[in-house]
């Protein structure tokens, strides 16, 4: 009985270490899908922002990164995500934060964009004048971005003063009293988008991943792989007690 679930054991082992270097084979194929995506997409040209009759099972992946256009108005109010942007596009970097507001648009729907980076000691709008959001009804361009909840060890948001430390669409669309529907991706505006102030800098979208998939596939195929290999020679080594010179004879 001893020997059929040592037998068991293994195989599960074995099955489930082959499972997941086939999974990180998946997840390498979809990272190199979304790195080409990140690359190709930014520059091709802008289409409509996907409305609310495409919402119903949204494919972020075919969206993701993708230029798009809206036409309609900046809400009122502003949010803050906090980030330490090292790699900048524009003039500025450090610690500081994304600019986040809701904009409506004129079919009737709101999206949550990311108007740029402001730095830390410029976060308040008192202190950035000519930051404001254009009045009125206007088309401006973005990158479209997944939403990005919170995950265990996140800190909480700062609620008095609208900082977040995750893109969270539903918790900052509820911070800002966005009104429904609310889009279920956020825009990133580019570059061009930036005030003649230079606040908040538009065109920071962050879109670089780390890639280590094909290595942790390795990884897992080889435990798979030394776990057959330690189970054979065992195997042979019984075998080799059974049948050697030194083997009990067998009574009749």
């Amino acid at each position: 009985m001893r020997r059929i679930l040592l037998a068991v054991a293994i195989a599960g082992a074995f099955v489930i270490l082959m499972g997941l270097g086939t999974w990180q084979l998946q997840r390498l194929a979809w990272k190199e899908a979304l790195i080409a995506a990140a690359h190709e997409r930014p520059g091709a040209a802008a289409v409509p922002a996907p409305g609310p009759d495409t919402w119903s099972g949204f494919a972020i992946d075919d969206w993701r990164y993708r230029r798009v256009t809206l036409t309609g108005t900046f809400g009122p109010r502003e949010a803050y995500f906090w980030i330490a942007l090292t790699e900048p596009n524009g003039p500025l970097s450090g610690a500081g934060a994304m600019v986040l507001a809701p904009f409506r648009t004129t079919d009737g729907w709101t999206v949550l964009v990311n108007r740029g980076f402001v730095p830390e000691d410029r976060r308040d709008p008192a202190s950035r004048p000519g930051s404001e959001p254009p009045e009125g009804t206007v088309t401006v361009e973005g990158l479209v971005r997944r939403d990005d909840p919170p995950s265990f060890i996140t800190p909480a948001p700062d609620a008095a003063s609208r900082t977040f430390y995750a893109r969270d669409i539903a918790a900052i669309a509820g911070a800002l009293d966005a009104a429904p529907p609310v889009a279920p991706y956020q825009i990133d505006l580019v570059a061009e988008e930036t005030p003649p102030g230079g606040l908040p800098q538009a065109g920071e979208s962050r879109m670089t991943f780390t890639n280590n998939h094909l290595g942790y596939a390795f990884t897992w195929f080889g435990l798979g792989a030394a776990l057959l290999g330690v189970t054979a020679a065992a195997l042979w080594r019984r075998s080799g007690r059974r049948h050697g010179p030194h083997a009990a004879p067998s009574s009749e």
